[in-house]
């Protein structure tokens, strides 16, 4: 599997630098330097975004189990962080930032619905964002070729989130967790069965909260239109002003495009040659859908290297918690006592030496 990522990553990385090399160095990068301190408002959209997706997340937990909003900003962000720039085909930071709330006190059944059932909404708003995104390359008269494709890729979509619902229902994590038992015939599977069925009956619980789970993706249709408008005000810093549907277009189907492409690290080269194809319908050049895709990487990196190192620094601090305590635990420290001698039949059973026994 990491044999697989690293290939697929110096292929995106290739057909990138192939895409830049064919538009120009310098056009891009007189494109890309023309935004200049625009690229830092530009950063200032991710908090809108973040903060929106946080509440999405938090209205998913129970009302008796429902952290505080502050205590979930960093796991959210560090989860971006992790998907974002990490081989972890999108999904990595979903274990991570359920870890963390765990970590944080949070039963782990109730810590693993939430990433689940948020996981669902954004799914959910993702394909009305999609679909939006056709709808509006078809009312600018994209090619008849792209819009196929877009709406055939949306609609397999659609199919694999039904799917994933009806498994859901079905006792998804406990059937995963026998099919491991049968391929793995080591250890004791109690445990792992009973977290399994836990975890299966908080999701449904979660889902039953009709009510607060609309609500939740309501929040996070708001974290995708808050991504419009990085794109809009990219572009316009970009000196290439689009309207506020065309960047729901872009931003839509761009984001469609990274999400299919989860197996190659961070949609190296599908994410530029997307900008490309789609600016062409919208009158955006080569060099600027390329400097676009540029500087939401930039985005990227400014705002999740802070995030994946307060990541380590927290893991770190856990680590060296714990470790005195195993230490203490250990059965060979000095000045355990020693181990009670055998019993057999409720009292001592001693051996006298045969040297020792008086005559």
């Amino acid at each position: 599997m990491k044999r697989t990522a690293a290939l697929l990553g110096f292929a995106g990385m290739a057909l990138a630098i192939a895409l830049v090399a064919s538009q120009g160095i310098g056009e891009v990068w007189s494109a890309l330097a023309g935004a200049g301190w625009g690229l830092l408002a530009v950063c200032a959209f991710y908090p809108a975004a973040l903060l929106m997706d946080t509440e999405c997340w938090r209205l998913l937990f129970p009302a008796e189990h429902r952290p505080d909003f502050s205590a979930l900003v960093l796991p959210r962000w560090i989860c971006d962080a992790v998907n974002g720039l990490l081989p972890v085909a999108h999904v990595g930071g979903e274990f991570v930032r359920a870890r963390l709330v765990a970590h944080r006190g949070i039963p782990g059944a109730y810590a693993g619905a939430g990433v689940v059932a948020d996981i669902t909404a954004g799914i959910l708003t993702e394909i009305l964002f999609t679909f939006a995104g056709i709808a509006l390359l078809v009312r600018r008269g994209g090619g008849g070729g792209t819009v196929t494709a877009a709406a055939v890729g949306a609609l397999l979509f659609c199919a694999i989130v039904a799917l994933f619902l009806v498994a859901q229902r079905s006792g998804m994590f406990l059937r995963l967790a026998r099919l491991l038992e049968r391929l793995v015939q080591v250890g004791d599977w109690e445990n792992v069965m009973g977290s399994a069925r836990a975890l299966d009956a908080a999701v449904m619980e979660t889902y039953g909260r009709r009510r607060e789970f609309l609500a939740a993706c309501l929040w996070r249709m708001g974290g995708w239109l808050a991504g419009t408008l990085e794109v809009w005000l990219a572009l316009f810093f970009l000196g290439r002003p689009v309207g506020i549907g065309e960047a729901v277009m872009l931003e839509s189907l761009g984001q469609a495009l990274r999400h299919a492409a989860f197996m190659v690290p961070g949609a190296l080269g599908v994410q530029e040659g997307g900008f490309i194809l789609l600016g062409s319908f919208v009158g955006i050049a080569p060099e600027t859908g390329l400097a676009l895709s540029l500087m939401k990487r930039i985005r990227e990196l400014l705002v999740g290297l802070p995030a994946l190192l307060l990541w380590q620094i927290a893991e770190g601090r856990r680590f060296f918690r714990a470790r005195p305590q195993s230490l203490s635990a250990d059965p060979g420290t000095a000045g355990e006592p020693p181990p009670p001698l055998p019993r057999a039949g409720g009292r001592h059973r001693l051996k006298i030496s045969p040297t020792k026994r008086k005559k």
